[in-house]
């Protein structure tokens, strides 16, 4: 069957916001026809292959069942595993998020007794656990099953197989007659029919074809990181394998223009593609990005659809797509037409469970790999500026400075030391705790040699996000009151480094005031690492950074009054080249 909207399936507003900020765009086959259904308090018997989305076909109906006002259990999700229930659990407090009060509770083996009592006793709404561990808390009296509505069991056949069909039988037989009770399960052996004909009433019979998932013969891997970490490993991927052209799909709009405007800042030719932007802008991003007037492409899976272009290089997973199908869906745009290609996935976290049932569904190994380090890309930069070094030199096709070398020469300077110099003004040397980029390491994108904003942060660096992807905005310095605004209007003076050396005097130019920062020479910054910091973080116009005085550990620049105080709200506390940074009034 055809895939729905949610918003067709008569789901309330919060539920909608919700799935909208998880990412999800459209209901999967098996929500598609599960939702309606148990949305109207039929019982349900569903069959449909791992990794099709049937938890959230369970977990929306049952979020819209609870009564939040009511504290008791009124949802009992049955799982297999410890594993299971805690990734069912994280799904349902994603779904419930704007469900007020509405509360989960995981409970398995291993887990502390005395949590689970309070979690019991505060009133969990939707209790999801293990049978042994729910038939224990149903003989203490801590699990009261007076008020369910629902009783769900997810991979049934996976229980029956682990030995759980008498508790599982025990645990039904105390349920109150009439809820109703869903069964969901890949396959249907003569004890999970013995089990839908004696608990159920009326089951509607949902069944989902099993698609077969043809997967690209394409390289897959996988990159185990922390989610503050993406965007830089993104970017030592892209460095380290001189990708030239890829697709980068991200899980919900917002995501896509953060990644966007990250990548851009860095000095990478990105746009971004998804539901929110109108039919004529998209045909525009796709007529470039299909033209190669683009080096990435960020997308959601929904606005890809159109995305036909033979040649891209790698497909990037910056978050995992919702079923195994959206993931051969993407993964396929990559190694058409004969030519050899690759996917790359970003797993954080409990996310390797929802990666294994994908690999199960498309019975395909995607192998891990290891993120490369810093010095790795440093070192394959390092070379390729070698590379080019000796074939200038080979060739011959550059202009000559005999005279100021002879005049370096008379002035004592060896030769080897006006080489090295050169070299290191070129780019050919940088710090270890960043990821630079010099142009000329990459000749093919002379585009990047007109970027001088471009900004790079350590590995340590990437923005960090709450559990629900916001940004973590750092606190200002403590000096920094309410009346910044107004000392900025009266170009108050203000330190906050410990630099005994005056701001060289130069003019101010008109409607600018001056920062200063404590990094300079000293820490390897230059006025285009300033530049590229402020207008990507800040954001601010470029035609708003004016003047920039770099000295051994400091740097004073010029900002337009009216974006002081925003870039020092934005810039205090972040990570720059590999400190701690600190900006301040100056003079």
């Amino acid at each position: 069957m055809q895939k729905k909207l949610f918003s067709e399936l008569g789901l309330s507003p919060e539920l909608l916001k919700a799935i909208a900020k998880v990412g999800y765009e459209e209901a999967s086959p098996i929500q598609s026809e599960a939702i309606p259904v148990l949305l109207q308090g039929s019982d349900v018997f569903g069959q449909s292959q791992t990794g099709s989305g049937k938890t959230a076909a369970f977990a929306i109906p049952a979020i819209e069942l609870v009564d939040s006002s009511i504290r008791a259990s009124q949802v009992l999700i049955l799982c297999p595993t410890r594993e299971l229930a805690m990734q069912v659990a994280e799904e349902v407090s994603k779904l419930a998020f704007f469900k007020r009060g509405v509360r989960e509770l995981p409970i398995y083996g291993g887990q502390s007794y005395e949590r689970q009592f309070q979690g019991l006793q505060r009133g969990a709404h939707i209790v999801i656990g293990t049978p042994g561990r729910v038939m224990d808390h149903i003989d203490r009296g801590t699990l009261k099953l007076d008020q369910i509505k629902m009783v769900i069991l997810d991979e049934a056949d996976r229980m029956l197989d682990m030995g759980f069909v008498d508790d599982i039988k025990s645990v039904l037989s105390k349920m109150p007659p009439e809820r109703q009770t869903v069964m969901f399960s890949a396959t249907l052996p003569a004890p999970i029919q013995q089990l839908v004909k004696s608990f159920t009433r009326n089951p509607v019979n949902i069944r989902i074809q099993d698609q077969p998932l043809t997967v690209p013969a394409i390289e897959q891997v996988y990159y185990e990181l922390d989610r503050r970490a993406k965007v830089e490993v993104l970017c030592r991927l892209i460095d380290l394998e001189d990708i030239k052209f890829g697709l980068i799909f991200c899980a919900t709009k917002m995501m896509v223009d953060e990644l966007t405007e990250h990548l851009t800042a860095r000095g990478y030719s990105a746009d971004k593609l998804h539901g929110d932007m109108s039919q004529a802008m998209r045909e525009r991003v796709m007529a470039k990005f299909r033209k190669r007037g683009l080096e990435f492409l960020v997308a959601t899976d929904v606005a890809a659809r159109g995305v036909d272009v033979d040649d891209i290089e790698v497909v990037f997973n910056y978050d995992l797509p919702q079923d195994s199908e959206d993931y051969v869906h993407r993964i396929g745009r990559t190694g058409r037409a004969g030519r050899s290609g690759k996917a790359i996935t970003f797993v954080a976290g409990r996310e390797i469970w929802k990666l294994q049932n994908i690999m199960r569904a498309t019975k395909s190994k995607i192998q891990r790999a290891r993120i490369p380090s810093a010095d790795e890309v440093e070192l394959k930069r390092t070379n390729a500026f070698y590379d080019l070094l000796r074939e200038t030199l080979e060739g011959g096709d550059y202009k000559r400075h005999e005279e100021l070398i002879d005049d370096l020469l008379d002035q004592g300077h060896t030769p080897t030391d006006i080489a090295s110099a050169l070299i290191h003004l070129a780019g050919g040397e940088k710090s270890h705790t960043a990821i630079p980029e010099p142009a000329a390491f990459r000749p093919e994108r002379s585009e990047r040699s007109e970027r001088s904003e471009r900004f790079e942060r350590p590995f340590e660096a990437a923005p960090a996000r709450g559990a629900h992807g916001k940004k973590k905005t750092f606190e200002a310095a403590p000096d920094q009151g309410p009346d910044l605004r107004e000392r900025i209007g009266k170009k108050g003076r203000k330190r906050d480094s410990k630099e005994t050396l005056a701001p060289e005097k130069f003019s101010h130019e008109p409607g600018m005031v001056r920062l200063s920062m404590n990094t300079g020479r000293d820490n390897e910054i230059t006025p285009g690492d300033v530049v590229g910091v402020i207008a990507g973080l800040a954001k601010i116009p470029k035609e708003s950074i004016g003047a920039i005085r770099l000295q051994a550990r400091i740097t004073y620049v010029d900002v337009a009054k009216e974006h002081a105080a925003h870039v020092l709200e934005k810039l205090n506390g972040i990570k720059f080249k590999g400190r701690n940074l600190f900006m301040s009034l100056s003079e």
